[in-house]
C-alpha cells in the first residue's frame, strides 16, 4: 500500500482539496442530469420511434462510448504519469464535453439519432478521461486513511450538484403538459416548447456551463504534479511505461483481483445508472417533470449514502463499504425488472391497477420508488469506496497508470452489459428481460470482490 510518507507526495491544504472535491460537484450534473434522468429518457422515450429501439439505441451509444474509453484510458493515464501534470489534460477534455453537451440543444425531435447519439459518446468519453486524470491526483492531495471519507464526501458533493440541476430543470424550467406550470405550480421562468423536447434539450447548454464555472478552482487552488517530460516524449515513454504496468500486474495480483472484480460489477453499475430512467420513462410514460423528481429523490438519499458511507469506511474499510453495496444493488434491481403495471416481484404481489392522479399516481410506480431508493443508498459508496480502495493501493507516482486501468476496469467491457440490455431487448420485445441483464454483471463482481484481498497491494495479495 501507498504510504503517505514516500516521496514525491504534494499534501493539498483545505482549499485545494475542497478545490479538488468541487471537481464531482462540475461533472455530476452531466450524468444525473444529462445521462439518467432527462435527457437520456427523452432520447429513448420522444427521439426515437418507440421504446424498444430507444433503449436499443441508447444502449448501443454507451457501447460505443465505453470501447473508446477502455482502449484509450490506460494509455492516457501512463501518459499523465511521465508528463507529471494532470490539469492541461482535464483542460482538453473539459473543452470537447463543455461543446458537445452544447450541442445536444439541437437534438430535436426529427433531426433522427445519430446526431444525439454522437453528441452524447464524445461527451461522455471527455467526461470520463477526466475522471481519470482527477481521480489519479487523489493518491498525491490525501493521506492514505483519510481517502475514503475524502472521496466519499466529494461524490456526496457531486450529487448535491446534480439534485441542484435537476431541482432547478423541474422547479423552474420543465412543466406538465396539462397544467402548463412546474413542479414547484409556477410558470416556467423560459418558456420551452415541450412538444420540440425543448425541456430535455436545454439539459445540455445546462450542464455545459456548470462544469465550466465549478470546475474553476480546481484549477486555480488544487497542487498538480510536478513537470515531467515534454507533450510528445510524455506519450512515447507513457505508452512504454503503460506496456510494463500490464506485465507488473502478473506480479501485483491483489491489484489485477480488484480491477477484474470491478470490471464485471461496474459493468452492471454503469448500465443500472444509465438505463434505470429510461426503463421508467418507457414503462409507465414518465416524461422530464417525472423523471426530474425520481432523480431528485435518489440524489438526496444517495446524498446520505455518501456521507454515512464516508465513516463506514474509516471504519470498517473501502472492501466492505464496496460490497455491501453491490449487495443492495443487487436487491434493488431484481425490484425495478420485477415491478410493472399491477405487480411487483413478478407478480407475487399484486398491486392496484388504478391511477390516483397526479405524479407517480399508480402503486406500481410508487413500488419502483422504493426500489430506486435502496440504489441511492448504494450507488455513490460502491464507485467512492472503490475510488478509495485503490488508492490506498498505489503509489502516488504510478497513479495516473492504475487509475488508467481502473478506468479501463469500469469500461473494458462496459459494453456488454448495455449490449445485453440491448440485445435481450432486441431479441425478446421486453424491455423488462433486457434490465434482467444487469443483475448477472453485479452478482458475479461481488463473489469476485469477495475474494480480492484489501488493501490490494502485492505485499497483502
Amino acid at each position: 500500500m501507498a504510504d503517505g510518507t514516500q516521496s514525491g507526495q504534494r499534501r493539498a491544504g483545505r482549499l485545494g482539496i475542497g478545490g479538488w472535491m468541487l471537481f464531482d460537484w462540475a461533472a455530476q450534473p452531466f450524468f444525473t442530469v444529462v445521462t439518467t434522468f432527462v435527457f437520456g429518457p427523452y432520447l429513448v422515450s420522444r427521439l426515437a420511434d418507440d421504446p424498444v429501439s430507444g433503449q436499443a439505441a441508447w444502449s448501443y451509444t454507451l457501447t460505443i462510448a465505453g470501447v473508446a474509453i477502455a482502449l484509450l484510458a490506460p494509455a492516457l493515464g501512463a501518459i499523465a504519469d511521465a508528463s507529471g501534470l494532470r490539469k492541461p489534460w482535464i483542460g482538453v477534455f473539459a473543452v470537447i464535453k463543455i461543446l458537445s453537451l452544447s450541442a445536444l440543444w439541437f437534438a430535436a425531435p426529427g433531426s433522427g439519432l445519430a446526431f444525439a447519439m454522437t453528441m452524447m459518446v464524445l461527451a461522455t468519453v471527455a467526461a470520463e478521461f477526466s475522471i481519470v486524470f482527477n481521480d489519479s491526483m487523489m493518491p498525491r492531495l490525501v493521506p492514505p486513511a483519510e481517502t475514503g471519507r475524502v472521496s466519499n464526501i466529494a461524490w456526496g458533493l457531486g450529487y448535491l450538484g446534480g439534485m441542484v440541476v435537476l431541482i432547478a430543470v423541474v422547479g423552474f424550467l420543465a412543466t406538465d403538459p396539462e397544467t402548463g406550470r412546474t413542479a414547484l405550480g409556477i410558470e416556467p421562468l423560459v418558456t420551452l416548447d415541450a412538444a420540440r423536447g425543448e425541456d430535455a434539450r436545454i439539459t445540455g447548454p445546462i450542464a455545459a456551463l456548470w462544469y465550466l464555472v465549478f470546475v474553476i478552482p480546481m484549477f486555480l487552488f488544487t497542487p498538480d504534479g510536478d513537470r515531467g517530460l515534454p507533450a510528445l516524449a510524455a506519450v512515447r515513454t507513457g505508452i512504454a511505461e503503460m506496456t510494463g504496468t500490464l506485465k507488473d500486474l502478473r506480479r501485483r495480483s491483489g491489484i489485477l483481483r480488484f480491477l477484474i472484480a470491478r470490471m464485471v460489477y461496474q459493468d452492471g453499475v454503469n448500465g443500472l445508472l444509465a438505463l434505470g430512467g429510461t426503463f421508467a420513462a418507457g414503462m409507465f410514460g414518465w416524461r422530464t417533470m417525472e423523471l426530474g423528481i425520481y432523480g431528485i429523490i435518489l440524489n438526496v438519499v444517495a446524498i446520505g449514502g455518501c456521507l454515512y458511507a464516508s465513516r463506514l469506511d474509516r471504519r470498517l474499510g473501502s472492501k466492505v463499504v464496496v460490497a455491501a453495496s453491490l449487495f443492495c444493488l443487487v436487491v434493488a434491481t431484481v425490484g425495478i425488472v420485477s415491478t410493472g403495471p399491477g405487480f411487483t416481484l413478478f407478480g407475487l404481489v399484486p398491486l392496484p391497477p388504478g391511477d390516483s392522479g397526479g405524479l407517480f399516481g399508480t402503486a406500481a410506480e410508487k413500488a419502483y420508488i422504493l426500489f430506486g431508493l435502496l440504489i441511492g443508498v448504494a450507488f455513490g459508496p460502491v464507485q467512492a469506496s472503490a475510488r478509495s480502495y485503490l488508492a490506498q493501493s498505489v503509489h502516488p507516482d504510478e497513479a495516473g497508470r492504475y487509475f488508467g486501468l481502473y478506468a479501463l476496469s469500469g469500461r473494458a467491457t462496459s459494453f456488454l452489459a448495455p449490449l445485453s440490455v440491448g440485445l435481450v431487448t432486441t431479441a425478446t420485445g421486453s424491455a423488462r428481460l433486457g434490465m434482467a441483464m444487469l443483475i448477472a454483471f453485479l452478482v458475479a463482481g461481488l463473489v469476485l470482490l469477495l475474494r480480492t484481498p484489501y488493501p490490494a497491494d502485492r505485499e497483502r495479495s
